[in-house]
């Protein structure tokens, strides 16, 4: 096929379905147990124009170049490459001085976001620990694209490090939630309750917002 096709057999599909994901722009073809693959393949090659646009819509990729404006907790800042500095990057009010050769620069601005989502993700996560009265072993990062966030029964949490790109409200109820799962590991009406008490504000607007606009911060840093 001219577009490579994920495909996935799901025993409960009784229909083929196609999907573009917004978070990648990946194609994906989902199958009934016994479809035929060869006839699944063709079925989407048919749907070109439908997956051209699919992708037409996705948000525009917002690479971590000089000159580029990226969000960053409740504001924008620049990515600015003056020879001058050191290699590693410095906020400067709304300015992101990055040193060094040009080559790596956009591996260096994505350490310090990581470097800065992981500080501060941290922090509120003992903040809200320390308000529901629980322990948390370990807060980490990584760059998953189906959740946001994760917590682990052995207490370690584990966060997307987008979520220093998304409005600080929208990255706190993020905490709260994932803090809340020390006591309830599920998604009942205490969790629910739980939640709103540590964040001390209905959530649901941030949720909201993670689902509007969630998938375009996979698009920022990528060329």
């Amino acid at each position: 096929m001219s577009q490579e096709v994920e495909v996935v057999r799901n025993a409960r599909s009784r229909r083929m379905r196609l999907a573009v994901d917004p978070r990648s722009g990946a194609v994906r073809l989902t199958l009934p147990p016994r479809a035929s693959l060869r006839k699944g393949l063709a079925w989407a090659e048919e749907q070109a124009a439908w997956i051209a646009s699919q992708r037409a819509k996705l948000p525009q990729s917002r690479p971590f170049a000089p000159g580029a404006r990226i969000p960053f907790e409740d504001d924008e800042i620049e990515i600015v490459w003056p020879a001058t500095t050191g290699r590693i990057p410095r906020l400067d009010g709304d300015r992101l001085l990055c040193g060094g050769p040009r080559e790596g620069l956009e591996r260096r601005v994505e350490r310090w976001l990581k470097a800065e989502a992981l500080r501060i993700l941290s922090e509120e996560t003992a903040e809200y620990a320390q308000r529901a009265g629980v322990g948390v072993t370990r807060v980490a990062i990584g760059d998953a694209k189906g959740r946001w966030g994760s917590c682990a029964a052995s207490g370690s949490i584990r966060y997307s490090w987008r979520l220093i790109l998304a409005p600080s409200l929208v990255r706190r109820a993020t905490v709260a939630h994932e803090v809340a799962h020390r006591i309830h590991m599920n998604h009942g009406a205490a969790f629910h309750r739980l939640v709103e008490q540590l964040f001390e504000a209905d959530p649901t607007p941030q949720r909201n917002w993670l689902r509007r606009h969630g998938a375009a911060l996979h698009w920022i840093g990528r060329s």
